[in-house]
């Protein structure tokens, strides 16, 4: 691999406030990045429309939304007709893994940035998950990217044949919200180009009730400014 190649980084980018501010970090280290959403189904696909805003102002080589249906399996109120739950208390956003968990989500995602990434001839992927403010998703642990990295380098050619070796970069995992909000914004992330809700009304707006609404309401109060976002 040639200089160049080495710093192309696979960017996973939902549209939400953390994928926006990975895509900055990875920019702020210098490389070029390689955009990937994806059309999974999800009630709140308004987020796609976000991702692409978020790509275009960083100014990504190339951003790809990738059909995925995962509805056939359903499991998950993102991806079923399962109501999802709104104004529960922060204790209930700490127990248990919620309904809007999508089976397997993130093992998913990444796999696919890991082909594109190998195409690429790229050995970065960046996911902004988070062991924080996470509510509860088993594949937002930093024992999940341990294992998916090293299961990276077993699957792989260039694994295989040690012409590199895969890093999984998840530079958010041990950040609250109001820490990732701040370090955006000192990257000069725009996150009214953002979008996080779950349930979001036919016009985009953000309910402001669901639990990613209400994390990321926290998120911003804990900073100390308004957050951007519409709400109904």
């Amino acid at each position: 691999m040639n200089e160049h190649s080495r710093r192309r980084a696979v960017v996973l980018v939902s549209g939400g406030l953390d994928s926006a501010t990975i895509l900055a970090i990875a920019k702020d280290l210098g490389y070029e990045t390689y955009g990937l959403s994806f059309d999974y189904g999800q009630r709140h696909r308004f987020e796609l429309e976000s991702a692409r805003r978020v790509c275009q102002s960083a100014g990504v080589a190339q951003h790809v939304v990738m059909p995925l249906d995962l509805r056939p399996f359903g499991g998950s109120a993102l991806t079923s007709d399962i109501d999802v739950p709104k104004n529960r208390s922060m204790e209930d956003l700490d127990s248990g893994i919620p309904i809007t968990y999508v089976p397997a989500r993130n093992t998913i995602f990444l796999s696919v940035a890991l082909g594109w990434a190998e195409v690429l001839q790229s050995k970065d992927l960046f996911i902004g998950v988070n062991a924080i403010d996470y509510s509860g998703y088993p594949d937002c642990r930093p024992e999940f990217i341990s294992a998916f990295c090293h299961m990276a380098n077993l699957a792989t050619k260039v694994g295989v044949e040690g012409n590199a070796h895969w890093h999984v970069h998840a530079p958010l995992i041990a950040n609250s919200k109001a820490e990732i909000i701040r370090r955006g914004l000192a990257l000069g992330v725009d996150y009214s180009q953002t979008h996080s809700c779950y349930d979001p009304d036919e016009n985009g707006r953000s309910c402001g009730r669901c639990d990613s609404c209400m994390i990321r309401l926290k998120g911003f109060a804990e900073v100390g400014i308004k957050d951007p976002a519409q709400y109904v």
